[in-house]
This record gives C-alpha cells, structure tokens and sequence, in this order.
C-alpha cells in the first residue's frame, strides 16, 4: 500500500483559513469567492479595491505555486470547450442557487457554524461524490 502524505493539500488549506480569518478580521468581511466576483461586477462606492486586491491576490498565488513551486494545473485532457463551458456554467448557477459558494459556505460559513452553510456544503459534497462516480463509472 502506498501511503501519501497531502502536503501541498494540507498548506493550502490552512492557507485559505488564514486568508479567510484575516479578511473577517481586518475588513469584517467573508472571502467567498462568488461574492468577491459579484462584488467587481456590480461594484459599490469603497468596496472594489479591497475585492481587487483579493481577486489579484488569488490569480498571482496559483500562478506562483505553477511557475515557482511546480504544482501542476487540474487534467483538462479529453474534454472538449463545450464541456467545460458548459460545468462552469453549471457551476455558476448552483453558486447563484446556494446564495454561495465552497469557500463562502464551506470554509467561513461553517467556521460560523451557520446552518444554512452546514446544509450547503453537505449539498456540495453529496453533487460532487455523484458527479464523479457518474463521470468515472457511467459515462466514461
């Protein structure tokens, strides 16, 4: 048995908590990132540079962690632009229907203990456990 030990998973992680913590704390705001976004788009009077800085934040941190540390981009192999178009709309419905995202709900909504985000991350990740077994075992 091979055993693996999630490491980048593990700093990444305790990486978003910290970036969660520090936006809750400093600007009484929640770093869900759907609400980051929508923020930009539909921007208000001394809420875009902070949304800005947030959003370049995480663009320059992925971009970082491939060119410098090496960690790989997510295997898009096989999949043509149609599909995946049409999972980020997906995606971005389900966002607009849960009032959220994960990290809105699943990473400070449930470090609030908020109800609505316990119920919403459990959704999330009964879709997602679904979505994978069907895209592994039945539509393959």
């Amino acid at each position: 048995m091979i055993e693996i030990v999630p490491w980048q998973s593990l700093v990444g992680g305790m990486l978003l908590g910290v970036s969660a913590t520090l936006l809750l704390l400093f600007n009484g705001k929640i770093a869900g990132i759907s609400g980051v976004i929508n923020g930009l788009l539909t921007p208000k009077e001394g809420e875009v540079s902070w949304r800005l800085l947030f959003f370049a934040g995480m663009v320059l941190g992925g971009l970082v962690s491939v060119g410098v540390f090496g960690i790989s981009m997510p295997e898009t192999d096989g999949m043509t632009l149609p599909v995946l178009v049409a999972a980020g709309i997906l995606v971005g419905m389900g966002t607009r229907l849960a009032n959220g995202c994960t990290s809105g709900h699943g990473i400070c909504g449930i470090g609030r203990l908020s109800k609505r985000s316990l119920v919403a991350t459990g959704v999330f990740m009964a879709v997602a456990g679904l979505t994978v077994f069907f895209r592994l075992h039945v539509f393959q």
